[in-house]
């Protein structure tokens, strides 16, 4: 009983780690933008993410980097035998990845502010490899490692609206907003494409977190369950 315990008690820790990744994710880009438009940070919006490094809100650009990368980090999953297939490798790496992009900058637009910047700006093409690396493992997180597990249930159709089938149209389409970056067409496309790469990151780990709850229909759409509360009633029970 005390092992069950223990274990149920993970799970719903492991279930929080993914919804803070996720929602680090979503709401990055949408803090940088709406601060650009106070005054009191004087800073315009950037033409990337990257670029918020030599505006006033570098710190928020970098801590929150940080913090991601500290949760894909301390993140434990299932081993794989299959690389493409191991969460814990890739989390890693994608922590790593992500500190990379915090504190390797990108090359500064005209104009841009230098101030406390220590960085050998010969290396800024190492901000991009980190950033490819790290939006690739997203995808492949969302793809591969994501749709692995979820149980069958003869008893409930799969729905449009299930989890596997999300965590595919997630990672494509990271893909797909990262492949269009260099065919960008007006000034904020990197931004635009950056974010929505994110925004499909982070509904990825927030619906693998369960963040919208698991019972009832939600329960039957996303997961094919009827109520993932059953263990926890049999606990206290």
């Amino acid at each position: 009983m005390k092992i069950k315990k223990i274990q149920n008690h993970n799970l719903f820790a492991y279930r929080r780690l993914r919804r803070a990744i996720g929602y680090l994710g979503i709401f990055l880009p949408i803090i940088l933008v709406m601060l650009s438009l106070f005054k009191f940070f004087d800073t315009e919006i950037q033409e990337s993410i990257s670029h918020y490094y030599f505006t006033n809100l570098r710190e928020i650009f970098t801590s929150t980097l940080c913090a991601v990368a500290f949760f894909l980090i301390c993140y434990k999953g299932n081993g794989n035998k299959s690389i493409w297939k191991n969460d814990n490798l890739l989390t890693n790496i994608a922590g790593f990845m992500a500190l990379g992009v915090a504190f390797i900058p990108t090359s500064p637009l005209e104009g841009a502010c230098m101030k406390c910047t220590f960085i050998n700006f010969g290396l800024e093409w190492l901000h991009y490899v980190f950033a490819a690396v790290l939006f690739l493992i997203f995808s492949v997180l969302s793809i591969n490692v994501f749709t692995i597990g979820q149980q069958p249930n003869r008893n409930i159709p799969v729905s449009i609206f299930n989890e596997n089938h999300i965590y595919r149209f997630c990672g494509y389409s990271i893909l797909l907003f990262i492949v269009l970056i260099p065919f960008s067409l007006f000034k904020y496309s990197t931004l635009v494409f950056e974010a929505l790469s994110l925004f499909m990151f982070g509904i990825s780990w927030l619906v693998k977190g369960r963040a919208l709850g698991d019972q009832g229909i939600i329960g039957e759409k996303l997961y094919r369950e009827h109520n993932t509360c059953n263990t926890v009633e049999m606990i206290e029970e």
